[in-house]
């Protein structure tokens, strides 16, 4: 396996030659035709230092809408009318947000300037969605995305207030369930998707469910 290089053409290579690690490809553009084309194939773009980097992990971070789990104390929040919920009512706001949110473990963020300018016009286009939870009329948590088929790709989520982005992402599931989805993919590993009812599978899997899944 070695590292591609990519140029101004529009390809990829099979996500089969990925490294250990997951990484495909270096290099590129964030045009909408490219990242239709990665979305398809189950290649998702992560940056470092402005440089595009192209990734599909073996194994893959999924959630089957079906095995949603919600626990006990999230179904309070629910019943209690915590939070109010919305799609696509504020894009621009959620991947800003996303993008100024500090994660452990990482300096910075992945989500330049560049990447939010391209997920903004992926929305204008259709392909990104948000999910938004508001409190008192303010927006407190949302996550992003991208739709193709009946699969929904996530890509970052993120909280102001405690329990606001799994209130967000538990209700958009069961209407992304509701809407005929039956994949969310949600690229790598963390806790907090896994206490959601997210696990992991063979990246073979993954593609073809994919092919299956995306017309």
């Amino acid at each position: 396996m070695h590292l591609h290089v990519l140029d101004n053409a529009l390809w990829f290579p099979a996500a089969e030659q990925a490294l250990d690690d997951g990484l495909l490809a270096i290099g590129g553009d964030l045009r909408p035709d490219r990242l239709v084309l990665a979305y398809r194939q189950g290649i998702f773009p992560w940056f470092d230092d402005e440089l595009p980097m192209w990734w599909c992990p073996d194994p893959r971070f999924v959630l089957y809408p079906n095995e949603l789990y919600i626990s006990k104390s999230m179904m309070q929040v629910i019943k209690k009318g915590t939070f109010r919920f919305t799609v696509n009512k504020a894009f621009n706001d959620v991947i800003r947000y996303c993008k100024q949110t500090a994660r452990a473990g990482q300096d910075g963020t992945w989500i330049t300037d560049a990447v939010e300018q391209a997920y903004i016009q992926m929305h204008q286009l259709g392909y990104a969605h948000s999910a938004e939870a508001w409190q008192d009329g303010k927006l407190v948590g949302g996550l992003y995305g991208i739709r193709m088929g009946g699969v929904f790709f996530g890509e970052s989520m993120y909280s102001h207030v405690s329990n606001a982005s799994k209130y967000a992402f538990i209700q958009y599931v069961q209407q992304l369930q509701s809407e005929g989805v039956q994949l969310i993919d949600c690229q790598v590993y963390t806790e907090h998707l896994e206490s959601l009812g997210a696990r992991m599978i063979a990246r073979d899997e993954f593609l073809g469910m994919l092919r299956e899944l995306i017309p």
